[in-house]
């Protein structure tokens, strides 16, 4: 007599955790809406939620009778920047690259400290690219420069991923696996810079030193928030 097997479980179609999917749904949603909107109001979203240098410089804005504006309305484009992008080509580049490299630093950090971890990575780029831009009247966009940050990250997190839920260190920065990585990636973003490929359309996308910032805060940084993040509570006996 034959019994029935009970079926296997599902297997879940991502595997990653649930804040890289909201992360990434978020960013479709804000670019769906700039695409719906109308041209003008569009255009108006790049001006105020876009990175552009020239609107921290005060020659600039004297000489073009501009209003800086409140210090909360200087400070919001360093964050919102990230939510705008060229086009889909741009937005599916960006969210490939985020379900490669944030699972495993989402999966570490947990969900605050990597939306922090995120946003601080972007602040990080929008800072370097104004340092080495200053002036420049190009807006920057995109979430390349926290996904810089996160590549940085999710590099050093390597062994905790082989590890599972363990305490494995985190690769060191001057280790030899690591220094490779990061130089072939560094000069892989300056050719884009030096060349201009990737560039185009009615903005040009976030730029290489904006990368070249989000990576750097991310390779200092990983671990500093490591020591952040919360840890795995293990089972105590307690003597009599």
């Amino acid at each position: 007599m034959a019994f029935l097997q009970p079926a296997p479980p599902r297997q879940p179609i991502f595997r990653a955790p649930a804040v890289v999917i909201w992360l990434i749904a978020g960013l479709a949603a804000a670019h769906l809406a700039r695409v719906l909107a109308s041209p003008q109001q569009s255009a108006e979203w790049i001006i105020r939620y876009a990175f552009i240098p020239a609107l921290y410089s005060p020659g600039f804005l004297a000489a073009n009778h501009i209003d800086p504006g409140a210090w909360w309305e200087r400070a919001v484009p360093f964050v919102s920047y990230m939510a705008l992008h060229n086009d889909l080509i741009h937005l599916a580049i960006n969210s490939v690259w985020l379900l490669a490299f944030a699972p495993i630093v989402a999966r570490r950090y947990g969900t605050l400290l990597f939306l922090v971890f995120f946003v601080v990575c972007g602040v990080a780029g929008a800072a370097t690219h104004l340092a080495l831009n200053w002036g420049s009247t190009n807006p920057v966009i995109g979430a390349s420069g926290a996904i810089s940050g996160l590549m940085a990250a999710g590099l050093r997190l390597l062994p905790t991923m082989r590890a599972g839920p363990g305490e494995a260190n985190l690769i060191p920065l001057l280790s030899r696996q690591f220094l490779l990585f990061a130089l072939v990636w560094i000069g892989m973003n300056v050719i884009v810079g030096v060349t201009g490929i990737g560039l185009g359309g009615e903005t040009a996308l976030i730029a290489w030193q904006a990368h070249l910032g989000g990576f750097i805060a991310g390779m200092l940084l990983a671990g500093p928030f490591d020591h952040l993040r919360p840890k795995p509570v293990g089972l105590h006996l307690d003597r009599l």
